[in-house]
């Protein structure tokens, strides 16, 4: 079934029909949702989510944008919830400058980024990297963990992947996971068109990262998990298999790095 590794259902635009859209993930050919926190306060949603439904997991961490409400307590908290049996990762985590342009709110960015990094690698947890107009600091940061902990082979997956084929290449390389949402669809996509085209399918998570970046036909609307298959389709569409195939694939590839065993089908 398909495997949505990026979603956030405690968003407030899912307030109207949270509990129908989750309730009927199965009758749309949806097995698995991780969902995923970007504040101590939506992670402590998305664990509620994954107590209150079967299908649904979470992942804890403080997007870049959000590190004002990080603190030490915050840390705390993280490394005690990721014990937590439906946690499967720490994220969303990582670098966006495409709003902050003051060098000394990047630098605390990069700090916190290193530090949740540490913290997923101490209680063997993978992450989901966010990272946008960052590339370079990004990529510098993850080679610095990837030289520190060579022992870890299941690192992540930087979602929404919006970089080069060559620096996803290297992040492959090094263990990295790619996530390939709603952009694939659009026709100004050739970066990463030609990014799926380079890189083994088995590499290759499909997100939504939903309420936001709905695929085509549906661009501009609410996106969900229920628009998945448009985004299977282009992938298998790429590599030339079936959109059955892509869906297979990409499932495995997302229980794999979380460490999901196969559900009821």
């Amino acid at each position: 079934m398909i495997f949505d590794s990026h979603a956030h259902y405690e968003d407030e635009k899912f307030d109207s029909d949270r509990i129908e859209l989750l309730s009927g993930m199965r009758e749309k050919g949806i097995g698995t949702v991780v969902n995923v926190g970007s504040t101590i306060e939506t992670s402590k949603k998305s664990i509620a989510l994954a107590e209150q439904y079967e299908d649904v997991y979470a992942a804890i961490g403080v997007h870049p944008r959000e590190i004002g409400c990080l603190s030490e307590e915050g840390m705390e908290w993280l490394r005690e919830r990721s014990a937590h049996p439906k946690v499967v990762s720490i994220g969303e985590i990582g670098l966006d400058y495409y709003w902050d342009k003051d060098s000394d709110v990047r630098l605390r960015q990069q700090d916190w980024f290193r530090r949740q990094l540490q913290l997923a690698a101490e209680v063997k947890l993978p992450v989901i990297i966010h990272s946008r107009d960052a590339a370079e600091d990004t990529m510098k940061i993850l080679r610095e963990f990837h030289g520190q902990h060579p022992e870890i082979k299941n690192p992540g997956v930087v979602h929404c992947y919006s970089y080069s084929p060559e620096i996803a290449e290297e992040l492959v390389a090094m263990g990295w996971y790619i996530g390939v949402g709603g952009v694939v669809t659009f026709k100004n996509a050739r970066k990463l068109v030609e990014t799926v085209k380079r890189i083994s399918i088995e590499r290759i998570l499909s997100e939504t990262d939903c309420p936001y970046m709905a695929p085509e036909p549906y661009r501009g609307r609410r996106n969900s998990s229920y628009y998945l298959p448009e985004i299977l389709k282009r992938i298998a569409e790429i590599k030339g298999i079936a959109p059955g195939e892509a869906e297979r694939i990409t499932e495995e590839n997302a229980r794999r790095m979380y460490g999901i065993r196969t559900g009821r089908h």
